[in-house]
């Protein structure tokens, strides 16, 4: 007997995206009625291509939404002191409500010491000390959250997917994906495993999954046979293939058969953490008025 296959939804991240950003676009109005312009200002050191683009795309994004940004330009010799004197004075200008340091920084500069640095209140990116330990906390009102994590929990909002009694399972843990999306889902009310380059058998561990989360960067990472028949998978990973193709972590046609939501790279989670970041902004400018 032939088993019937599967044809998995797409999850559309863009349309979402955009639902999303007409709230806030609403929301940005409503402030600049009362003399608020949300202003996020995005620090960018060395010549990162990759980075160049990703600037260049939340920059853009937010000019559509009514966000002002200006960029701060460093070289690829920029000295530590140099960056911390511009997070000082960003920090202490009070038309300046986010805060952005793309990432990777040059070799040289110490990370760590950068993002500690920045107004928590201004961190848009979420990765202060501070803003990490109360989304882990949970129930800590937060004004700033995670935004690729966050920006998966609104495509499984509006999808429709169930989350709480569920198996999720995470394939990455870094700070900025892996953890943050684990943690939120376990507030969620999920059943959370995390895998990483250690675990022993991760296809094991995947077909387990009733929500799959692949935040690795290795194109083609999953395949076909590690996921069940009916699960949710979302691929956060993007690579660019030798001929240009930009592609994720899974072997989205071959997975999609089986899946019953997939997300597509591009178009899907990659639209959505942006979103999040300029939802940052704007409730960080929200914040600052009330103060």
């Amino acid at each position: 007997m032939m088993m019937k296959t599967m044809s998995g939804k797409v999850i559309d991240g863009r349309k979402i995206a955009r639902e999303v950003g007409g709230g806030l676009k609403k929301e940005v109005e409503t402030l600049g009625k009362r003399g608020i312009v949300p202003r996020v200002a995005v620090i960018l050191a060395g010549n990162d291509q990759a980075s160049e683009i990703y600037v260049r795309n939340k920059r853009r994004k937010a000019g559509t939404l009514g966000i002002e940004s200006e960029l701060f330009r460093f070289g690829s010799d920029a000295s530590q002191e140099e960056i911390e004197d511009c997070i000082r004075k960003l920090n202490n200008d009070k038309n300046v409500h986010g805060i952005l340091v793309q990432l990777p920084l040059p070799g040289h500069i110490d990370r760590n010491k950068i993002v500690s640095l920045i107004d928590p209140g201004k961190d848009v990116d979420c990765f202060h000390p501070e803003n990490v330990g109360k989304n882990t906390i949970g129930g800590m009102n937060s004004t700033m959250v995670p935004v690729t994590a966050t920006g998966i929990m609104k495509l499984l909002e509006f999808s429709g997917i169930p989350i709480e009694g569920k198996k999720a399972v995470v394939v990455g843990r870094s700070n900025v994906v892996g953890k943050p999306t684990a943690i939120q889902l376990l507030h969620a009310g999920a059943t959370v495993t995390v895998c990483h380059s250690k675990t022993e058998d991760l296809k094991k561990e995947c077909l387990e999954a009733d929500i799959l989360v692949v935040a690795t960067g290795h194109a083609g990472l999953v395949t076909a046979n590690m996921v069940k028949d009916g699960a949710v998978v979302i691929d956060v990973g993007i690579s660019a293939l030798p001929e240009g193709e930009m592609v994720g972590d899974t072997d989205f046609e071959k997975v999609k058969e089986k899946a019953s939501f997939i997300t597509p790279v591009p178009g899907g989670v990659g639209p959505m953490t942006i979103i999040m970041l300029m939802r940052n902004v704007v409730e960080a400018a929200k914040a600052r008025e009330q103060e």
